[in-house]
């Protein structure tokens, strides 16, 4: 009963960025204060602001309770100190959102930490992976990924969410885990463009590859594990985002990519698509680390610059050649010595 109310609350979490409205449990009370909404049940508290965002705590034996946010990213710092009050400071906090805080770039763990200052950072979290709202709401298998620096809450957490049709597996890689939900819905864009302008699946298929590749290379200069953009959080996420018509992200590029105007496109939609912000931060982090991400500068130059997305793909595909490895950290073709050593073993 337990997993499968987690399950419920997760499904009901992601579908808060869906939905202007989301309805409490049976039997639940409801108390309001200034900017907070509190609606209390036998299974814990919903907590809303103005908005439809909200935060959701359920209890959890021997813990002071979970809260999952699945706000937008600009909405965190507001939404964390209305719901301070209502948050024990020994609570496992998990969070929903994928996307970068504009400004600060802080990703949205850090934004928690800051924000709850006299929380304990190690039990602040992401849960992340390819997980559509409306798969998860219609009960079809899924796979997610919990990541939190101390490992028995990640493991607790895991048991928190497991059910029959949400597989839950732990990753220690914070960083990683969180920088990859952001960084996909740039990506996300880029498809939405290739697939607006009529391009098929080897476009596709290249695409998410160097896709992954730009996420991986930011990824790990912030300190992510490389392992970890193979994974759920990684590639699974990006392919779901990039291929699926549900994403929102893919969407907006999907309508760029067929001639229309940004915002046009962005006034029609009641959801949000986190990439049309975080692509500015990308490229920010990007320009700050000294890494190279074309198809990302790509996708900001017709977000921010009203680019034509086809008059920019010949300078794309016509960057200089180098090796499919490049700027991947250990790879041989990051060291040349080490390259040279393969190619004389070759030719021995």
């Amino acid at each position: 009963m337990k997993s499968l109310l987690a399950a419920a609350v997760l499904a009901a979490s992601l579908l808060v960025v869906a939905a202007p409205v989301i309805a409490a449990p049976h039997h639940a009370t409801t108390t309001r204060t200034a900017t907070l909404e509190v609606k209390s049940s036998r299974y814990g508290k919903i907590l809303f602001d103005g908005a439809g965002r909200a935060l959701y705590s359920f209890a959890r034996d021997r813990t002071g309770g979970s809260v999952c946010s699945a706000a937008c990213a600009k909405a965190w710092p507001p939404l964390l100190t209305a719901a301070k009050p209502h948050v024990a400071p020994d609570a496992a906090i998990v969070s929903l959102a994928k996307g970068i805080e504009q400004g600060t770039l802080r990703r949205m763990t850090e934004v928690i930490a800051e924000e709850l200052s006299d929380h304990d950072a190690s039990r602040i979290g992401v849960l992340t992976g390819p997980n559509l709202a409306r798969e998860v709401a219609a009960g079809q298998p899924t796979a997610s990924v919990v990541a939190v620096p101390d490992a028995a809450v990640a493991d607790e957490l895991q048991q928190v969410f497991f059910a029959p049709t949400l597989r839950v597996y732990t990753n220690p890689d914070v960083v990683g885990c969180e920088m990859a939900g952001a960084l996909k819905n740039v990506l996300a864009i880029g498809a939405g463009i290739a697939d607006g302008l009529g391009y098929g699946d080897n476009t596709k298929a290249a695409l998410i590859t160097r896709g992954l590749a730009e996420l991986a290379r930011l990824g790990v200069a912030l300190g992510g594990e490389p392992l970890t953009f193979a994974g759920l959080a990684g590639m699974g996420d990006l392919i779901a985002t990039c291929a699926s018509p549900q994403s929102r992200n893919r969407h907006v590029g999907y309508e760029l990519g067929r001639g229309r105007a940004l915002d046009e496109v962005v006034s029609e939609m009641n959801m949000v698509a986190e990439g049309v912000k975080t692509t500015a931060a990308v490229i920010e982090l990007a320009e700050r680390h000294g890494v190279e991400m074309p198809l990302a500068s790509f996708v900001g130059r017709v977000l921010y610059e009203g680019a034509r997305p086809a008059d920019l793909v010949p300078e794309l595909m016509l960057r200089k050649a180098k090796p499919e490895l490049h700027g991947m950290v250990g790879s041989h073709a990051q060291i040349p010595e080490a390259r040279s050593r393969m190619d004389a073993g070759r030719d021995e």
